[in-house]
């Protein structure tokens, strides 16, 4: 149960303790972001995001996120409109610790002339990564075109030009005003007691700060709308990128319950309505999702869609119809039901992590003004009718008043004339009765959650238990407590690894194809389905493996099992459902382009790997996917997906006897159908160093330079994990070489990529054109250096401690669990391999780490990619 209290400064500290897994959340929201700064002052609630870790008077520069990491803790933070957030998570054994390098980054940051100027050319580096960016490109021009008066009409980030003349004085006079006890709300969740948090917060934030609250800013109000307004224009993006908006009031307003309502039945979901009448039978766009954006003053309710040029007239007509129907038709009680459900779902599934917890918290107290703002959400959320929501929607979708924004592809044939014909026609055209929704005929009757008396004798909480069936399919479990959830995984051996040149997406498009239809259910009633089982079901493909993936309330245990084997043995791969999702694959094909770093990713894999299906991009290409039909999945599901092949894991709330019993029930025969892997021989090593460069358009180049690195089964996995951890992170190598000392890059890491084959390790870099050789130069020093250099033992100390920390908070999700243990069952690595992770990162050596350095970093045999202008 949340509490909450007041320090005498102040202060606002809401807390709640959580001992399921041993971490502790802290998080402190700053009720100050961009709109609350001056016209000249664009972007500085963002600067400070960046430069409270930069030094305090106790710390120096670089020191916080290396002592964060040494511990085995993650640090960052978020800005936005109305707040500014600086979270730790950190397991509960250095919680304290936690908490005072937090305390000491708030309210004694140092913000050193040096620092600063180093980190506006950081945060420059950043605008340019959003220029880059259609749909943050997109979003600029929505809200630009929303707000004409009230700052929320500018970009948090700022513009390079607002950056540049921020002086110290400047960023101090911000922070002395908004930095101050009774403007922020500490947040604290986790594995502590009061007692403990109480006397570390008045050590870490008590007493006088000196510096007085001077109140919030007035911030301009925005005239109320009186006419529509209209922006397209023309850009360099592959595919359109249309924005619908009405404007809305405040997240306090008491119609909000109404229109998130009215947003997850418009638009979110598979089983939503503009989803199954907009995209999935019409085929007319790529993506579109409705939400309505309630911040601290008055918000909006948007249809943002992405769609083929030439569907543009056709795709925007079917929006206003189908937004136009809900001020005029009821929605029906089944329908209603089921999105109460989803919504007051949520709250179960942001308990699953502290960090989660932490941050439902802060936005009630920090944004909603307290606690209690959630209770009387969810009860107002219970007592939605049909009958206000059609209120709620005349209310607001209110065509005359409605925003459109649109990024247009070169030579689109949409206008703004179009765009009012269509607004003026179609909300006046006579009330067409809603689409009828093809629920299914027979909805299993849900259960309850095990009771302590339910639980497995063979099973106690923690531990795996496995059975394999006649089938030979493996059946794990691991009972787990702590919210009433469970996660299913299923994983076969096949993936990416499986394809070929001719095949190359088939992984893909069978995991988007796998939940569209079974004989006993069609790919709609499969979507409510899960709707009514408050859980998410979808296919999921890698390099190595295929399979499908759940989630649910355990309440829901046996129905959405068996709705889960059923899409898993019995896909039926419809024509229809095929062709739809086909088409949609090729589309994200062909809109690669408009993101730079995976073009990046996907060049470098081609460099490295020549023959192995490794090269190949995952999402497959044009010619090869639009040879994909439903004989070709078929085949492959019969060949690859028998019982026989399968890895099951459940972790959750659930009896390990009922989940061995059901799997009996829906895996325990063989199909007899099933064939032995493709013969892949593996990539031999590159000879010499391989340079592939790719023109594009772009305000950033983006580099990846590596390596043939390490198989799955490899003992080096773990030294290559630590040595990729000393160089990246906010406290390695390259992060502060590279972006805190020369201001190369905002976005710079290193990856290690195992494989069943053997994968790579490598380094990603995104940096201004100009300075790609010298961000080259110094990426190659620090490889180098990794090479001929020893790392010193508190260097390798942090980077062990690190990936240790990392990994538990990682371990908190159901889902996380399950897919380790499913993977790691499926690679042959052991059921519970996961579990000695810690020990074997702990027994890493500056010399395997040196020995491991020699072996794969060789300059001389490396591949690099680069792409842009």
């Amino acid at each position: 149960m949340a509490q909450r209290y007041t320090l005498p400064n102040g202060l606002t500290v809401v807390f709640e303790e959580q001992h399921a897994a041993r971490v502790a959340a802290f998080q402190v929201w700053v009720k100050a972001g961009s709109a609350d700064e001056r016209p000249d002052q664009a972007g500085l609630a963002h600067l400070h995001e960046h430069m409270l870790f930069k030094g305090t008077a106790r710390r120096a520069p670089g020191e916080i996120a290396r002592d964060v990491e040494a511990h085995g803790g993650e640090i960052n933070a978020w800005t936005s409109f109305d707040q500014t957030v600086y979270h730790i998570v950190i397991a509960s054994q250095y919680a304290r610790m936690g908490l005072d390098i937090l305390g000491d980054a708030i309210r004694s940051s140092a913000f050193d002339e040096g620092e600063l100027a180093r980190e506006i050319e950081v945060v420059c580096e950043e605008i340019k990564r959003s220029q880059d960016t259609p749909s943050r490109r997109a979003s600029r021009d929505l809200f630009s075109t929303v707000y004409q008066e009230h700052p929320y009409r500018h970009p948090v980030i700022g513009t390079a030009e607002s950056v540049r003349s921020f002086s110290r004085d400047k960023v101090l006079e911000f922070y002395r005003r908004h930095y101050t006890p009774r403007n922020l709300v500490l947040v604290a969740t986790g594995d502590f007691t009061e007692a403990e948090l109480r006397g570390w917060v008045d050590e870490c934030f008590g007493g006088d700060w000196g510096r007085p609250y001077e109140g919030g800013v007035v911030r301009p109000r925005e005239p109320q709308l009186t006419h529509r307004r209209v922006l397209l224009r023309p850009d360099e993006v592959k595919e359109a990128y249309l924005n619908l908006a009405f404007p809305i009031p405040q997240g306090n307003h008491p119609d909000v319950p109404a229109l998130d309502a009215l947003a997850m039945i418009s638009g979110q979901g598979e089983a939503s309505r503009l989803v199954l009448e907009v995209k999935r039978k019409r085929g007319l766009v790529n993506d579109i999702h409705t939400y309505a954006y309630t911040p601290r003053d008055p918000g909006l309710f948007a249809a943002s869609l992405t769609l083929p040029p030439d569907k543009l007239p056709q795709a925007f007509e079917e929006t206003v119809r189908g937004l136009a129907a809900l001020r005029t038709g009821l929605v029906p009680e089944e329908e209603l039901a089921t999105v109460k459900a989803l919504i007051e779902s949520e709250a179960i599934y942001q308990r699953e992590t502290v960090q989660g917890l932490a941050r439902k918290l802060g936005h009630y107290q920090s944004s909603m003004g307290e606690l209690e703002a959630e209770a009387r959400y969810y009860e107002a959320i219970a007592r939605l009718t049909p009958e206000q929501l059609r209120e709620v929607a005349g209310r607001y979708l209110r065509f005359e008043h409605a925003i459109v924004t649109g990024l247009l592809p070169p030579g689109a044939a949409f206008s703004a004339e179009q765009v009012e014909e269509i607004l003026d026609r179609v909300p006046r055209e006579p009330s067409a009765p809603l689409p009828e929704r093809r629920t299914p005929k027979t909805r299993p009757v849900a259960g309850h959650a095990p009771r302590e008396e339910d639980r497995s004798p063979r099973a106690t909480p923690g531990r795996v238990v496995e059975e394999q069936l006649p089938s030979g399919a493996r059946i794990l479990v691991r009972e787990e407590r702590a919210v009433p959830l469970f996660a299913m995984r299923a994983v076969f051996p096949g993936g990416l690894r499986y394809e070929t040149a001719e095949t190359n997406g088939l992984t893909t498009l069978l995991g988007r194809t796998l939940t569209r239809g079974t004989p006993t259910h069609d790919a709609e009633e499969i979507s409510h389905l899960v709707d009514a089982f408050t859980g998410a079901l979808s296919g999921m493909g890698g390099r190595n493996t295929v399979g499908l993936r759940g989630e649910f309330l355990s309440r829901h245990f046996q129905p959405a099992f068996r709705l889960f084997a059923d899409c898993l043995l019995h896909p039926l791969f419809p024509e229809a459902e095929v062709a739809r999702e086909r088409a949609l694959l090729v589309q994200d094909i062909v809109t690669r382009e408009d993101k730079p770093s995976g073009v990046a990713f996907d060049l470098f894999n081609r460099t490295l790997f020549q023959t192995h299906p490794y090269r190949l991009p995952t999402l497959g290409e044009q010619a090869s996917v639009e040879r994909l039909g439903p004989e070709a999945l078929r085949a492959y599901h019969a060949a690859h997906m028998d019982p026989s092949q399968l890895t099951l894991c459940v972790v959750g709330d659930v009896r390990a006897d009922e989940v061995f019993a059901l799997a009996h029930e829906a895996f325990g025969a063989s199909r007899g159908q099933a064939r032995p892997p493709p013969e892949v021989r593996p990539e031999p090593p590159p000879e010499s160093a391989r340079t592939t460069k790719r023109e594009l358009a772009r305000a950033q180049a983006h580099l990846v330079l590596g390596f043939q690195g390490v198989r799955l089964d490899d003992s080096r996995r773990y030294v290559l994990e630590v040595l990729s951890t000393v160089l990246s992170g906010q406290g390695g190598r390259l992060f502060v070489e590279l972006r805190d000392k020369r201001s190369m890059a905002y976005s710079i890491s290193s990856f290690s990529v195992e494989g069943v084959d053997p994968g790579y390790f490598a380094v990603y870099m995104g940096t201004s054109p100009e300075k790609v050789e010298a961000a080259l130069a110094g990426i190659r020093e620090q490889l180098t250096r990794m090479r001929d250099e020893p790392i010193p033992e508190g260097e390798l100390a942090r980077a062990r401690q690190h990936l240790i920390g990392t990994h538990e908070i990682g371990l908190q999700r159901n889902g996380s669990r399950a897919a380790l243990i499913a993977l790691d069952a499926c690679y042959g690595l052991g059921r519970e391999n996961f579990l000695h992770y810690s020990e074997r990162v702990a027994a890493v050596t500056a010399a395997d780490v040196r020995a491991v350095a020699r072996e794969l970093i060789d300059l001389e045999r490396c591949a690099l990619a680069i792409v842009g202008p």
